[in-house]
């Protein structure tokens, strides 16, 4: 089921092209327990339902056997194309690293740990094709859901998702997880992405959000990683998440539109306002 409140927000959707591959995203730093299980699952998944796509993961700097286990992957699965990270790691930077190497006109963003549901990858192709610039999943809304999620995770999570809220005044109550959807004219219209870490994960949406691209909402699911350790630091979630929040925030207050994505042209006579 999608939100509708969270429909509501947004813009009219017109002319919207249709897509033709899907790049999915994945950093990757010592996975080499999760990775190959989630590249098999989501190549299957997106296969069955006959998919165009393509699987760019992005060594950021492993120190186990993460590369040789792409590189193996890749031999098998053609679709899974392993890149590793040149500069300086980074959460954010790997993910910009992949964006920059998508050759799709879509994209989504995934974890390497099998913590994001490859069903839900399906469904934001589809939802992205009905025309949205972006698709946004939450875990806290009707039909989502967590498994194993550690409480104080949990905590912090939904008090910081509060802020967010309160500060942009939007209904979107998932915005720190990574896992998301955009078309790449979304990507290509939010540059510069300043981001380096895990604070990237709110400043996508943010971005897309203040500049004007259509969104929506639906339910997905998230479990604790079975494999490996956790990357993010619950420090980290403090002043850099803070930091990109207010920098989005001034530039929706202070920029009046200049970074707006182009209103599309309307049909002789179309009113806009469903009348």
């Amino acid at each position: 089921m999608r939100s509708l409140s969270a429909c509501k927000e947004n813009p009219l959707i017109v002319n919207a092209l249709p897509l033709t591959l899907l790049s999915i995203v994945i950093p990757a730093r010592n996975e080499e327990g999760a990775i190959p299980s989630t590249l098999r699952h989501l190549h299957l998944e997106l296969s069955l339902r006959q998919i165009p796509h393509e699987i760019i993961v992005v060594d950021d700097g492993s120190t186990d056997t993460t590369w040789d286990v792409l590189t193996q992957t890749a031999a098998e699965i053609t679709q899974v194309r392993p890149v590793q990270n040149p500069g300086a790691n980074g959460f954010g930077r790997a993910i910009q690293y992949g964006l920059e190497n998508m050759r799709g006109d879509a994209v989504v963003i995934m974890m390497a740990d099998e913590s994001d549901d490859c069903r839900d990858v399906v469904r934001y192709w589809d939802v992205l094709n009905e025309g949205y610039d972006c698709v946004f999943g939450s875990r806290f809304m009707r039909g989502g859901g967590v498994i194993d999620y550690p409480w104080i995770k949990l905590l912090l999570n939904r008090t910081f998702n509060f802020f967010i809220r309160a500060l942009f005044g939007i209904k979107l109550n998932d915005t720190t997880n990574a896992f998301k959807a955009y078309r790449r004219t979304v990507i290509k219209g939010i540059n510069p992405i300043l981001s380096q870490h895990f604070n990237l994960t709110v400043e996508l949406p943010l971005k897309a959000i203040v500049r004007g691209y259509s969104w929506t909402v639906i339910p997905i699911t998230w479990r604790n990683r079975r494999f490996g350790v956790a990357k993010l630091k619950i420090a980290e979630m403090g002043s850099r998440y803070l930091f990109i929040c207010l920098y989005v925030w001034l530039e929706k207050t202070l920029s009046r539109g200049d970074y707006r994505k182009p209103a599309p042209e309307q049909p002789a006579g179309f009113s806009g306002n469903g009348e």
